[in-house]
């Protein structure tokens, strides 16, 4: 009786701490009439995209503008003669969507010369429905043309088509060129908070976007006065790394959205929201945060509705339920061995086994909704085996420590070799942040398990013992012969290596803040400026917990590495 209420007791406070971190929250206003004024639609859908020339068929095409038809006034595009685009002007005309159309330009001639036409044509057949065009998206970002060549297809649309015409860029493009103000009919920028050089908190973007649309209107309006300004691209990643004091995420995506709008209809701003959907090919570019930017799923799900209340995570009573059924499945399973411990130590395992059942459940389901490739999918299904490897033995070590039976040396060299090479994984993907981590994210959900195995093991040491002893194997390292010994000794090695590899991603993560152009401007003293840098780094949330996971394995590794030393 004790054991079924202890796992009864178990299940209801995980359950109520579920529900009480997953409550939908109130994000704002709800956007007017549930639509939005125009929205960036790309209908790239799972193993489709540009890099690898695999579009959606026409009837793919079809079923996503009707869809946006119910989100959307207007649709932006990027380009015109690849694929099925042609067809996307007749499916705007049929479900009553305005398109603001794109050509997209990159370092090859006789491409730009295709899309251009394209571009031209389309706007003098479909004058209905393109209302306004774009030539070229950041082709000065990515320095795919030089200011001239761009000017260059810029007047050929103009001379050849009656709509508007506009280049596309981030807004501090406008400012370092200022000639193509004078060349466009209207002035389309980019204002990303989360990929400013002096990365934006979700609460303060709206005041962000409001001062530099004033800033390129008042700088504008000195060459050409009155000339229209469009926000082409705004918007908030819902999952991926964070930068600084931008946190990715499902509500901050949707408080941004609906922020902006608020911003915009206060000021008469004309705006366009990235994106529609999310896009899977775009990690092979930016990683997780690239691909996550849609207000809807790459299957076509809806992220987050634009009125209402908004969950960060809309499946967590599907996760919550699923966990509850393992935990009881597996609590059952080890019901003789259960009823033999004090229900002291009984409480102690099933805590142990929940914690970790969860976690599991988290990690398998994160990491599959963050891979977007059949590698990336055979990596999930690796690392959650190991982690599920990992759980198994240190489930089985906490029972064995609990019941007083000896936990087996071929088990014990298992759980060690495991650890030792998650730590290498650990050294290597530090560095790998720490190099060029800008669209890297942090891998916390292949860390939490580690680290909370071997806090667990701690505490059922403290619980018998009252006293935390160093993990290494199941048996003291004073018995090793020397050769394990010898080996043994490699495991300070491990632990310093790891200390050096985190202290090169707080340093590599502070120069990237410290080297960017426009964070050089705003605080041109390098003082000033690395203290605001490393003021990014240390309140990264994502990077502090990575950090932490490594810390918990360095350090019964460290205390090995000594004792190995001293044996």
């Amino acid at each position: 009786m004790k054991t079924i209420l202890a796992i009864v007791s178990i299940i209801l406070v995980y359950a109520l701490l579920e529900y009480g971190l997953n409550l939908p929250k109130d994000v704002g206003h709800d956007v007017p009439q549930g639509k939005l004024n125009s929205l960036s639609f790309a209908p790239y859908r799972d193993g489709q995209g540009p890099l690898d020339e695999i579009f959606p068929s026409p009837e793919e095409v079809e079923a996503d503008m009707q869809l946006m038809s119910k989100k959307t006034h207007s649709i932006r595009t990027y380009a015109s003669a690849e694929g099925t685009m042609p067809l996307i002007p007749g499916l705007a005309r049929k479900y009553g969507l305005n398109l603001l159309q794109g050509a997209w330009l990159g370092g090859e001639a006789d491409d730009n010369q295709k899309e251009i036409a394209e571009l031209i044509r389309s706007a003098n057949q479909n004058t209905d429905v393109v209302k306004r065009v774009i030539v070229g998206n950041e082709v000065l970002l990515r320095g795919d043309l030089e200011p001239e060549e761009l000017i260059g297809y810029i007047r050929e649309v103009k001379r050849a088509i009656k709509q508007p015409v506009s280049y596309a860029d981030v807004w501090s493009m406008y400012m370092k060129h200022p000639q193509l103000i004078k060349e466009v009919d209207f002035i389309t920028i980019h204002i990303l908070p989360y990929w400013e050089d002096e990365p934006i908190s979700v609460e303060l973007a709206p005041a962000h976007i409001e001062r530099i649309y004033k800033q390129v209107q008042n700088e504008a309006f000195a060459l050409v006065p009155n000339i229209p300004i469009l926000i082409g691209e705004s918007g908030w990643p819902s999952a991926g790394r964070q930068r600084g004091h931008a946190i990715p995420g499902v509500i901050n995506e949707a408080q941004f959205i609906r922020a902006l709008i608020e911003v915009a209809n206060k000021n008469g701003f004309d705006y366009n929201i990235v994106e529609a959907f999310n896009q899977s090919w775009k990690t092979a570019l930016e990683g997780v945060v690239g691909g996550n930017w849609g207000l809807y799923t790459i299957d076509r799900n809806e992220v987050f509705p634009l009125t209402g209340h908004v969950y960060e995570h809309s499946n967590w009573f599907n996760r919550t339920l699923l966990a509850i059924g393992f935990f009881v499945l597996l609590a059952g399973a080890s019901w003789n061995k259960l009823k033999n411990l004090p229900i002291k130590h009984q409480l102690s395992w099933l805590l142990i086994l929940q914690i970790l059942i969860v976690l599991l459940v988290k990690q398998s389901s994160f990491l599959w909704y963050t891979s977007y490739s059949d590698w990336q999918r055979l990596g999930t299904i690796f690392i959650v085996a190991i982690n599920l490897t990992l759980s198994g033995l240190i489930i089985w070590r906490c029972y064995c420590q609990l019941a007083g039976q000896a936990f087996t040396l071929e088990l014990g060299n298992r759980l060690y070799q495991l650890y030792f090479g998650l730590g290498i994984l650990g050294i290597f993907r530090t560095l790998t942040l720490a190099i060029n981590g800008r669209y890297i994210s942090f891998p916390n959900y292949s860390a939490l398990i580690p680290a909370v195995g071997i806090l667990a093991l701690w505490f059922i040491s403290y619980q018998l013992k009252g006293l935390i002893q160093p993990f290494t194997t199941s048996f003291d390292i004073k018995t090793l012969t020397g050769s394990e010994q010898k080996y043994r000794q490699w495991d300070k090695k491990l632990a310093v290596l790891l200390l050096v590899t985190m202290l090169l991603l707080i340093i590599g993560e502070t120069k990237a803040f410290v080297v960017a152009r426009d964070l050089i401007e705003a605080y041109p003293g390098f003082g000033e400026r690395l203290f605001t840098s490393l003021s990014f780094t240390l309140t990264n949330c994502q990077l502090i917990t990575w950090l932490l996971c490594l810390t918990v394995p360095l350090l019964p590794f460290w205390i090995s590495g000594r004792l190995a030393n001293q044996a």
